[in-house]
């Protein structure tokens, strides 16, 4: 594709981030612009459409922004299917747009024979306070605001492998918005690059993060928060994303001592999953203090290290864009 030029463009699809960020002519606000959609993830129809909401909105958190309208988009078939179920999912994806304040201006829907369901999210953002995915520094501690494994549990559960408890849990984390976690963030400072974990696992956004900023993120996987259950249900419940996320990242990912179950969830693609945050470390307590006032839990799951070169090719900085090594020395 043509590379754009557009000066107003601050941020678009070249750095993979989350959403594309635009400035406004005569104001220090920008847009922040995304869109997310998907198949039903939940039996549920209004705790599809709740996720689905969810999910949108996280992009612009993500980017340090305030989400303010929403389009909705949305697929249905055209025969035997119940118009119940079609405002049920409405109705689940505004409850969240509510929550977040957003305003739902309208959308459009197509017919289709698979059910598809999601937003067009526009926010606002300070230009000086954007969070981009590009921003990490050697030195900061990474912090995840979610746990991991809901790939994992959706599919378990769509053959009914899946405990009750561990499919509540799933469903509870996928329903709840980023904001309160991205509030505190603010509230604390210190953030110098930010993503949330979706479609590419931990390690797949985890690789796009390190490649953007030009270092290497390194995790103990013994840090990360896991949903309740998944590492029992990993190995015979991988979604097919994760063979995906696996063959197109995993050439750049270095594993130590990592056992096959949490090797599994490290590639789960997560629906509306936390958010990934590199942050200079003295203002890590801070954070914690603000999130927790606000009801969310911060996990330190690593720390960004300089890229170091390939062992194979010493003048050339290729080497792991993500270590996963036990026992790294991070703050409690």
């Amino acid at each position: 594709m043509p590379v754009p030029s557009d000066p107003r463009v601050l941020i678009d699809y070249r750095t993979a981030d989350d959403a594309g960020v635009f400035a406004l002519e005569g104001s220090r606000e920008a847009l922040v612009q995304t869109v997310d959609f998907f198949t039903p993830i939940v039996d549920d129809p209004f705790a599809y459409g709740r996720i689905a909401g969810a999910n949108a909105l996280s992009d612009v958190y993500a980017m340090g922004g305030r989400p303010i309208t929403a389009l909705a988009i949305a697929a249905f078939p055209v025969r035997d299917f119940d118009t119940a179920v079609i405002r049920e999912i409405f109705a689940g994806g505004l409850s969240a747009l509510q929550e977040a304040g957003v305003a739902l201006l309208g959308g459009h829907t197509v017919q289709d024979a698979e059910v598809k369901f999601g937003y067009a999210v526009t926010g606002l953002v300070n230009r000086d306070a954007v969070w981009s995915n590009a921003g990490a520094l050697p030195g900061d501690v990474l912090v995840l605001t979610k746990p991991l494994g809901t790939g994992i549990i959706a599919t378990a559960g769509k053959f009914e492998r899946a405990t009750p408890e561990a499919l509540a849990a799933a469903v509870g984390s996928m329903r709840t918005l980023n904001r309160d976690a991205a509030e505190a963030l603010h509230a604390s400072g210190g953030v110098h690059g930010c993503t949330d974990v979706t479609g590419f696992g931990l390690l797949g956004h985890g690789c796009e993060m390190a490649a953007a900023s030009g270092v290497t993120l390194a995790i103990d996987p013994h840090r990360l928060p896991l949903l309740p259950g998944v590492l029992d249900l990993a190995l015979a419940n991988r979604p097919g994303g994760a063979a995906n996320n696996h063959a197109h990242f995993g050439g750049r990912v270095l594993l130590q001592d990592v056992s096959e179950e949490l090797a599994s969830v490290l590639v789960d693609p997560q629906t509306s999953g936390g958010l990934l945050v590199a942050m200079a470390p003295q203002h890590f307590q801070a954070a914690v203090v603000e999130a927790r006032a606000r009801g969310v839990e911060l996990h330190v799951i690593g720390v960004v290290r300089a890229r170091r070169p390939a062992e194979d090719s010493p003048g050339d900085a290729g080497g792991p864009l993500v270590e996963v090594v036990p026992g790294l020395p991070l703050p409690s």
